[in-house]
């Protein structure tokens, strides 16, 4: 089904004035055809377009959204912060709660620094894991994004020795030379590379659940390999849990593994709904950030009063509910119904779940990595995008996405998921 009017004007407007017509790649749906929609309002599970569609949401604005869209905690939160002003550029004691709280949810933080996002969070995080240990290599996996600073827009080599290529245009090459790319869950790559050059290795930053290709699982005892490698060279271990933080538990997924980190970056949730970042960890390192250190990192809208005043009272709101034991219970309902859904249609694509975070890939192998991602039949998974869409369930527009489920989803929100899904996969 086309875009409505509405939708189609606007489009055809943006395009005009915003390279692509969209402020970030993925909403194009180039990867699954058409044009995207425009969204008016949105409250719940659900969003409405321009042109008066309603949709079951599993986006959640990519991973925010673990209240729903507009829940009342936030929305009067941000009134009452508003109030008082939207921006000072001076500490704000909203800035100091917020801390408290993460140190005191994620054991690993002694320290945190407040940032605008999650691409400034994994940026100042590596400075400064090279700034404490006066190294320069970078290690991150292949299909893990962390943001798109130079250092991180890196594909993967030839081999695992060998440095990576820029993965985009206005990346230098000097700065893919520092970065090696491993495939995820290879611990003898791992074991290769840190014998070769681990002397040479600053941080290792990982998503120890990558959600940026879809949702891949590690193998059991790859992130305590992880962990156990790093210590061992002297190397900085960063989780990347900027969506996996505060969605899957109060620590993380570091609280669900038994693993600690020595830095963590966080975001999404941690704004309910507004741009912010974060990054802390050990103390002694956190301690060689300016003022204090050699490491200088800076932004005027840090611990901006509005963004930490709905990130509070998401978090609050999340507590008070006992959310996670309910994310859980929600996410069963919905894997059940779709495990169900595939065994009837003989189907065995590949079903992923932790909590509130899913993937459905569109192949039978199992996804270890990237590449077993990329054996997803892409085609199929247009069809069944498309036809989720104009039927009233919104997935992200891509097979390398995670879906996010909401505390508003019910039951029922789920059922119709799984009528619309057996439906679309009949159809293919």
């Amino acid at each position: 089904m086309p875009n409505g009017p509405i939708s189609t004007k606007l489009f055809d407007l943006a395009k005009q004035v915003i390279p692509g017509g969209v402020n970030s790649p993925v909403r194009a749906f180039r990867n699954v055809g058409g044009d995207p929609f425009f969204v008016q309002r949105a409250k719940g599970c659900r969003i409405w377009d321009v042109d008066g569609r309603e949709m079951i949401d599993f986006v959640g604005t990519w991973g925010p959204a673990i209240l729903g869209h507009a829940p009342v905690p936030v929305i009067e939160a941000i009134h009452t912060a508003a109030k008082e002003g939207v921006s000072f550029g001076i500490p704000n004691p909203y800035e100091v709660k917020m801390a408290q709280t993460i140190c005191e949810w994620v054991p690993s933080i002694q320290k945190v620094r407040m940032v605008s996002s999650g691409t400034e969070a994994t940026m100042s995080a590596i400075r400064l894991a090279r700034g404490f240990t006066g190294r320069h290599r970078l290690v991150k996996f292949d299909g893990c994004y962390h943001g798109h600073s130079d250092s991180l827009l890196v594909a993967a080599g030839s081999g695992a020795l060998t440095h990576g290529n820029p993965d985009s245009a206005g990346v230098p090459p000097a700065f893919a030379e520092l970065t090696t790319v491993l495939p995820f869950n290879d611990e003898a790559a791992l074991e290769e590379l840190f014998e070769k050059k681990g002397h040479e290795i600053a941080a290792l930053i990982v998503e120890p659940y990558p959600a940026n290709a879809g949702l891949i699982l590690p193998r059991p005892g790859f992130l305590q390999k992880l962990r156990d490698i790093t210590a061992k060279h002297g190397t900085v271990l960063i989780f990347d849990e900027v969506m996996t933080g505060f969605r899957l538990a109060k620590g993380g997924v570091q609280e669900l593994e038994g693993i600690t980190p020595d830095l963590t970056c966080l975001g999404k949730v941690i704004g309910g709904g507004l741009p912010v970042g974060a990054f802390g960890g050990r103390a002694d390192i956190m301690d060689h950030l300016a003022p204090l250190g050699p490491v200088y990192q800076a932004g005027t809208l840090s611990g901006n009063p509005v963004a930490l005043a709905a990130g509070l009272a998401q978090l609050r709101e999340i507590d008070r509910q006992k959310g996670y034991a309910y994310l859980e219970e929600i996410g069963q309902v919905m894997e059940q119904a779709v495990l169900e859904v595939l065994k009837k249609k003989g189907l065995n694509y590949r079903w992923y779940r932790r909590g509130s975070m899913f993937c459905l890939f569109f192949t039978e192998k199992e996804v270890h990595n990237l590449q077993d991602a990329k054996t997803s039949d892409l085609a199929a998974f247009r069809k069944f995008f498309h036809h989720c869409l104009d039927h009233g369930v919104y997935f992200a527009p891509s097979q390398f996405e995670t879906g996010f489920i909401s505390m508003a989803h019910a039951r029922a929100d789920m059922e119709r998921t799984a009528e619309v899904a057996a439906e679309a996969l009949a159809a293919i």
